[in-house]
C-alpha cells in the first residue's frame, strides 16, 4: 500500500471507533506459511482481541498477496449487520477486481469503504448485489437438481438393464490358477480384481506475536465473513 492510502485507512478507521466503537483493522502478510486464509485471519482476530469485550465488534481485513488471498473476519457482534453475503460482495465487487489489475491500495481502500459503509447503515447497492448473487446461487442449485434427477433415471434403467441380464445369463465364479473368475453362461470366462489406494494429507498454521496496538478486549469470532482469491 502506498503512504497515502495507509493514512486515509487509518483515518476511517480511527472514525469509525471513535464514533461506534467498532474497531477495524487491516492486514497484509508476507505470507500465510501454510495456512488457510480463514483459520489464519480467526486467530489474528482472536489474538489481537479486537472490538470491544462486551460487544465483540471487532473486523479484520486480511489480504496475502503471494497466495492471491482475502478475507474479511467478522466478530459476533456485527455477524447480522456485515453479513458473510455482503462480505463476500464487497470482496468480490470492490476488493479483487482492482486486486486482479495490481491496485492493492485502490482494492484494499474500496473494501474498507465497503465495510465501513455497511457498518454505517448505508448498505446501498451492497444488499442488492448480495441478493443477485444469492438468486445466481439458487439459479446454480436448480440446475444441480435438474442434472441430478436426469442421472438418477440413467441409473434406474441401468439397474433394470443390468437385473434383466442377470436373469437372463446365469453367473457363477469359480477359482482357476489360484484366481477368482466371474463365468456367465454367454461368454468365456472373465477374471475379476480388486484395488486399493491411500492419500495423506498435512497442514500447518500459523500465528502472529506483533503488538497491534488494537486489544480491545473482544476477539470472539466463529468465522464469520468471506474469503476470496484472485
Amino acid at each position: 500500500m502506498s503512504a497515502a492510502s495507509k493514512s486515509d485507512v487509518e483515518a476511517k478507521s480511527n472514525a469509525l471507533e471513535e464514533k461506534s466503537g467498532i474497531q477495524l483493522a487491516v492486514v497484509t502478510v508476507a505470507s500465510l506459511r501454510g495456512s488457510d486464509i480463514e483459520s489464519y485471519a480467526n486467530q489474528l482476530f482472536r489474538f489481537w482481541k479486537l472490538g470491544e469485550a462486551q460487544k465483540n465488534n471487532g473486523v479484520l481485513l486480511v489480504v496475502a498477496p503471494v497466495e492471491h488471498k482475502v478475507r474479511i473476519e467478522v466478530g459476533y457482534g456485527l455477524e447480522g449487520t456485515l453479513t458473510d453475503a455482503l462480505s463476500s460482495v464487497i470482496i468480490t465487487s470492490a476488493i479483487i477486481p482492482r486486486f486482479k489489475s495490481g491496485d492493492f491500495s485502490g482494492g484494499i481502500e474500496r473494501g474498507v469503504d465497503g465495510i465501513i459503509g455497511v457498518l454505517s447503515g448505508d448498505t446501498g447497492g451492497w444488499q442488492a448485489k448480495a441478493l443477485a448473487l444469492r438468486s445466481n446461487g439458487n439459479a446454480g442449485l436448480d440446475n444441480i437438481v435438474i442434472y441430478g434427477a436426469i442421472a438418477w433415471s440413467v441409473l434406474v434403467v441401468g439397474a433394470i438393464f443390468v437385473l434383466g441380464y442377470r436373469s437372463r445369463y446365469p453367473k457363477h465364479y469359480v477359482r482357476r490358477h489360484g484366481r477368482r473368475v466371474l463365468v456367465t453362461t454367454d461368454g468365456p470366462a472373465r477374471s475379476s480384481g480388486w484395488s486399493s489406494g491411500s492419500w495423506g494429507g498435512s497442514a500447518s498454521s500459523s500465528s502472529s506475536s506483533s503488538d497491534s496496538g488494537f486489544s480491545g478486549g473482544g476477539g470472539s469470532s466463529g468465522g464469520g465473513g468471506a474469503s476470496g482469491s484472485w
